[in-house]
């Protein structure tokens, strides 16, 4: 009888503090002098990778200071796991001896190595602070700076963390208002329901909390052929126009993808860059929501080179070479379709894909709903075939502050321009606002700017201001009001003292 595991491989992750570097959220200011500081963090963090693949050649990086590895071939080597961790930690801390004092202290007293059965179990039994490791009653330490959990063990391991280091901060504050705080209450909560109330994401963050590990991937993905990927042509003699240059760039863009493929990879974010013949290059990142097919590359190369000058006015005779180059690359097994997919079709794909060639990339795309303070600019169209913005980052946008935006629901239809509306009261006199900013009188006939005859106001909000651009001479005093008919449809109106009434929107 054959006895089959469900445990994931076991991991080991390093964690080295010297070479965490602070969230930046804009990107760098060219105007200003680089940070002495990041910069000998991120090379005491390549140092670090090499030093690592001296012990262990296939290494993962998770995020600058952390990195991953499989411990089944190092153990067997080294004879067990925490020997294989000491070695990784004696060759990583000789990395700071010609560092600064202080970076070679926190190399010394801040580089743990964690294992366990999954990467998300590991990664947490090396980042866990101190105090905390050595009070958890299921990390053992079987060595200095080495922390290991049995795989036994490694749910009863897990319980005790808060939940919002397995899912995102908004997932983590929906789970915390129904009382789930920890892994161990989130791993206790049927899969199918989490799957069907929260999708995908959170089904697998907590397939991790029960210490199952990923559902379709490896644990551990090492990235070390992406530098073999890179694909360059060069044109002699150079080509002008984006259509030729295109044509000329498709059998580069099969043979970059076949390149992934046979490294069972695909490419999610792209740098394409241009080499003119006078030696300017002309660089842009592409990002894709779900992966870069041959197709994806050549039109991006395409709309790239329509944005540049005409050779003539350059004063060169055209684009000398291209390079192409992945940033980010995934596992091929992680972005196979399942049954459940929410990707687009991809005959619709293709279809707006042949539209947007004909068109331009920013001439179509996908709604998002942005921070805003009136109705018609919160919304934004985020160009077809290109990855949304992290949830995160639309959310820091917008929740503000946005003083006298538009709170809860939002409506269905939004008028832009607004059409003219009337609000008058019982005895047909116009409503307004008075300098109080309350109404001049009861709403009781709202006129739609249809045409349509009048309807009854049965319920209306107080006026609330709307102030921008105060400060300027022209600025307009503004006021939202939001009105419900009897015949249940809902407005939100829009009051200014030279144009009197506006329809904002329309809640269906």
């Amino acid at each position: 009888m054959t006895t089959i595991s469900h445990h994931p491989e076991r991991v080991l992750v390093l964690f080295v503090g010297a070479c965490l570097i602070e969230h930046q959220a804009a990107p760098p200011n060219p105007h200003t002098p680089p940070d002495p500081h990041r910069i000998a963090r991120s090379r005491l963090w390549r140092e670090v990778i090499t030093a690592v693949r001296q012990v262990v050649p296939e290494v993962a990086t998770v995020r600058p200071g952390v990195c991953a590895m499989r411990a089944r071939g190092p153990a067997r080597y080294y004879g067990s796991e925490a020997a294989a961790a000491r070695a990784i930690i004696d060759r990583v801390t000789a990395c700071g001896t010609d560092l600064a004092d202080e970076l070679t202290r926190q190399l010394a007293e801040h580089t743990v190595v964690g294992a366990a059965a999954s990467s998300f179990a590991a990664q947490l039994a090396a980042l866990l602070p101190g105090h905390t490791a050595h009070e958890h009653p299921h990390l053992n330490h079987p060595a200095p700076a080495v922390r290991t959990v049995d795989t036994d063990h490694t749910a009863a391991f897990l319980a005790p963390i808060a939940i919002g280091q397995a899912v995102p901060d908004e997932l983590a504050q929906t789970l915390a208002r129904l009382g789930v705080r920890t892994l161990g209450d989130f791993s206790a909560l049927p899969e199918a329901s989490i799957l069907q109330r929260f999708g995908r994401s959170a089904a697998a963050a907590h397939r991790r909390a029960r210490g199952l590990g990923e559902a379709h991937a490896a644990e551990v993905t090492p990235h070390a052929a992406e530098r073999e990927l890179v694909i360059r042509v060069e044109f002699e003699p150079p080509l002008d126009g984006s259509d030729q240059l295109a044509f000329a760039c498709a059998e580069p863009a099969e043979q970059f993808v076949r390149g992934l493929t046979s490294e069972r990879l695909v490419c999610t974010e792209l740098l394409v860059t241009l080499h003119d013949d006078l030696g300017a290059t002309h660089a842009r990142q592409w990002s894709h929501p779900a992966n870069f097919t041959a197709a994806d590359v050549v039109n991006r190369i395409r709309w790239q080179a329509a944005t540049l000058p005409a050779a003539h006015d350059r004063g060169g005779a055209g684009i000398g070479a291209v390079s192409i180059a992945p940033v980010s690359t995934a596992p091929a097994a992680a972005h196979e379709p399942g049954l459940w997919s929410d990707a687009p079709d991809e005959r619709i794909h293709h279809q707006l894909t042949r539209v947007q060639s004909l068109l331009g990339p920013d001439r179509l795309g996908t709604p998002r709903l942005t921070g805003g303070r009136q109705s018609a600019n919160r919304q934004t169209l985020v160009p077809w075939g290109a990855s949304a913005p992290p949830r995160s980052a639309a959310r820091s946008t917008s929740d503000g502050p946005w003083p006298g935006h538009l709170g809860g629901a939002t409506p269905n239809s939004v008028f832009a321009p607004p059409p003219q509306v009337t609000l008058v009261n019982a005895q047909g006199e116009s409503v307004t606002i008075d300098r109080d900013e309350l109404l001049s009188s009861t709403p009781a006939l709202f006129g739609a700017h249809d045409g349509s005859s009048t309807r009854t106001v049965q319920a209306w909000s107080a006026p609330w201001p709307l102030r921008e651009h105060w400060w300027a001479a022209h600025a307009e005093a503004v006021h939202r009001l939001q009105v419900v008919l009897d015949d249940g449809d809902a407005w939100l109106l829009r009051f200014t003292d030279r144009q009197g009434w506006c329809a904002e929107g329309r809640y269906a």
